[in-house]
This record gives structure tokens, sequence and C-alpha cells, in this order.
């Protein structure tokens, strides 16, 4: 079994371009993958998406290096500037999705919230978005709503997101494998679920 975590902040549009080959991988019965969240839009960096002009050039290249698709409804949220990223949020949302969903779900909820934003053009600041990847998901909505609200989650998420800091990681995404030397990054932004899984068996 490849035990590998998987770094990754929902406002991250080259986390969007990887996240079909991670799912790809978490669908290999040898391969278990936990999901950390990263603070790419945090404290002094979170606010207006207005406030990044480099996105939407920086969306082209992730489109035509990974064929992944922007919403109509993204990009009119990117064109108005104003909807707030705030990855702290989006830190408490995935551990809200984590708490109910229970083991095994990673990747799916990091997808789902990319999604949300990337395709439905939806906050990951506001409790509504996660009712609505709940109830896509099957998951029951009150429960996520009240993970999300309580400070017990608030606390996990900066928990996590203090463990991502202690691995040194500060890019998005990062891929680290457990090896008998300790962690190592495998892949990159643009790499292929085989050409991870080829990496994975030179470890």
């Amino acid at each position: 079994m490849h035990e590998l975590i998987y770094v990754f902040d929902a406002y991250c549009g080259w986390c969007y371009g990887f996240g079909p080959q991670v799912a790809e991988l978490d669908r290999d019965p040898g391969v278990s993958i936990r999901v950390l969240p990263g603070s790419l839009f945090s404290g002094a960096r979170s606010g207006p998406i207005g406030d990044y002009p480099h996105i939407p050039a920086a969306n082209a290249r992730i489109s035509a290096a990974t064929g992944v698709r922007f919403g109509p409804a993204y990009q009119a949220l990117l064109a108005d500037g104003q909807v707030s990223m705030d990855s702290d949020d989006a830190a408490r949302g995935l551990l809200a999705l984590q708490a109910v969903a229970g083991h095994g779900r990673d990747v799916e909820l990091a997808r789902a919230m990319q999604e949300a934003f990337y395709l439905d053009g939806l906050s990951l600041s506001e409790a509504e978005t996660y009712r609505r990847i709940a109830q896509r998901l099957g998951l029951p909505a009150d429960d996520v709503e009240a993970a999300y609200a309580h400070p017990r989650t608030h606390a996990a998420a900066r928990d996590r997101q203090a463990q991502v800091a202690a691995l040194g990681v500060a890019a998005y995404p990062t891929l680290l494998a457990r090896t008998p030397a300790g962690l190592a990054q495998v892949g990159n932004p643009t790499a292929t679920a085989d050409e991870i899984r080829a990496a994975l068996r030179d470890q």
C-alpha cells in the first residue's frame, strides 16, 4: 500500500487542474490518500479575487496543460471580481466535510469543493455551499453545516494547516509519499496518474 499525503488549496487553480489525476490515483486499491488543506489565501493574503489580476492568464495555462475547464458561473464570478478568497474558510469546510463523511473520501471531498468554486461559481466561505456539496455527495447537510460552524472544526483546520507548514510545504499542489526514509515528494502539477505510479514504484 502506498500512503500519500495530498496538500491542496481549494482556491488553487493548479490543484483544480491536478485533481483528475489525483482522483484516478485514489481509485487504485494500492493507494491511500490523505488530504491536508493549504494556506494560499490566508490572513493578509485573503481578499477579493479581483485583487489577483494574474488569475485569468493562469487559468488559461492550467486548461492548456491539464484539460480542465472553468465553468461559466465561475467566469462570471471572476469577471465581477468581488468574491473573497479565504483559504482558512475553505480549510474549515474541508474539515467539516471530512468529519461527517469519515475516512476514505478525502479526495472526493476536495474535488467537490473545487468543482463548487471553479464550475458552479460558489463561495467557499458560505455555509450554504457546503450544504449543496453535502447533498450532492449524499451526506447529511445539517450535520455538515453544524460541523462547519463548530469551534472545534475551526481549531482542527488550523491544526491541519500547521501540519502542512511543519512539513515545509509552501506550494500547491504537493503530493508526498511515505517511504522508509520519510516523506518524499512525487509528481508535479502536470504529472499524470501513470507517471506518479511509476515514481512510486521507484521509492
